[in-house]
């Protein structure tokens, strides 16, 4: 058994003992010692089991920092993301008590790190996915969001599912403005594939909806679903036509058409830089209108939906359009 193996080996004991404090302390001293002589890996050896030691045992707090302190060795080791160093991030990121302030420091520090020595400028997509994935179950919408739309090929229908059980206890009219709160911002990462799954997914929970009028509507070249009492929801179909076809005309009379009914909502600067992006109708400069609507929708504003949201704190800047997603 090597010298890393026994010093792991005797720390578990300690934490199985109960013996956290202690077991934390000395982790730190022999993690700082390896790290001194940049011996990366004996530091990610000793942290990364200690870590997860400690959040197995409850220890949020003595097991958060040290996973804090994993990502300082990452930083300082330049270890790029790959399958070993991301799996273990994972791996405690999953292990973390529900309710650990310190989780969600982890989250935007490994996010931070991921971008910088990883080939995705706006963080990895699988770490952004299981992020979504936990702010999701914890019934935390808009930290959700803010990572499933920069997340995997999966993560349409995690939000998806999301923004259906937000939408179930508000109006019923109000299905538009959750399903914008997907399709929109996919739109403007550039990520049409997943505007067009979160769609599909939203709109087919939206249809086992008791005294829902809906229509199927085939062509030789889509399906799309009608519904007569939610304009603004097939508005936002014909959007998603219209951008996989580059029909500027079309786009210009979509947005006659639904003139009035646009009115009543905050889409307006997303709409401009959509029909820019996709359709090459140029819009006056005022400052970046996707960082606008995206940094107001992750403060709980911006696509509305949700009246019974409760007041959320900033969480910093809108995330910079994905690079790579699908």
């Amino acid at each position: 058994m090597s010298k890393i193996e026994k010093t792991i080996q005797r720390q578990q004991q300690k934490i199985a003992e109960g013996q956290y404090y202690e077991a934390h302390q000395q982790l730190r001293v022999i993690a700082s010692r390896y790290t001194k002589q940049s011996n990366w890996d004996a530091a990610t050896d000793i942290l990364f089991s200690g870590a997860q030691s400690l959040l197995q045992a409850g220890q949020g707090g003595s097991g958060g920092d040290l996973c804090i302190f994993l990502l300082d060795v990452f930083n300082k080791g330049e270890v790029k993301p790959d399958a070993s160093s991301k799996g273990k991030l994972l791996n405690l990121l999953r292990a973390f008590p529900k309710d650990e302030p310190t989780r969600k420091k982890f989250i935007n520090e490994t996010i931070a790190w991921s971008s910088k020595f990883g080939e995705y400028p706006a963080g990895d997509p699988e770490i952004h996915h299981v992020a979504g994935t936990l702010y999701a179950e914890d019934l935390d919408p808009y930290d959700a969001e803010r990572h499933l739309l920069l997340g995997t090929r999966d993560s349409p229908s995690t939000l998806a599912t999301l923004e259906y059980a937000w939408y179930i206890s508000d109006e019923p009219s109000t299905a538009p403005l959750y399903a914008a709160r997907g399709i929109l911002p996919y739109l403007l990462t550039g990520n049409l594939r997943a505007a067009n799954k979160f769609r599909l997914l939203f709109t087919t929970q939206l249809s086992q909806k008791p005294n829902l009028g809906v229509q199927e509507v085939s062509t030789s070249s889509s399906d799309l679903r009608v519904y007569p009492s939610l304009p603004l929801l097939n508005f936002l179909e014909l959007l998603l036509l219209a951008v996989e076809r580059g029909e500027a005309s079309l786009y210009r009379q979509l947005k006659s058409h639904y003139a009035a009914q646009l009115k009543e909502t905050n889409w307006t600067e997303a709409l401009d830089q959509i029909g820019e992006m996709y359709f090459g109708i140029k819009m006056p400069r005022q400052g970046n209108p996707m960082m606008d609507m995206l940094g107001n929708m992750f403060m709980g504003g911006g696509l509305g939906g949700g009246s019974a949201k409760k007041e959320r704190k900033t969480v910093g800047a809108a995330a910079p359009q994905a690079s790579g997603l699908d």
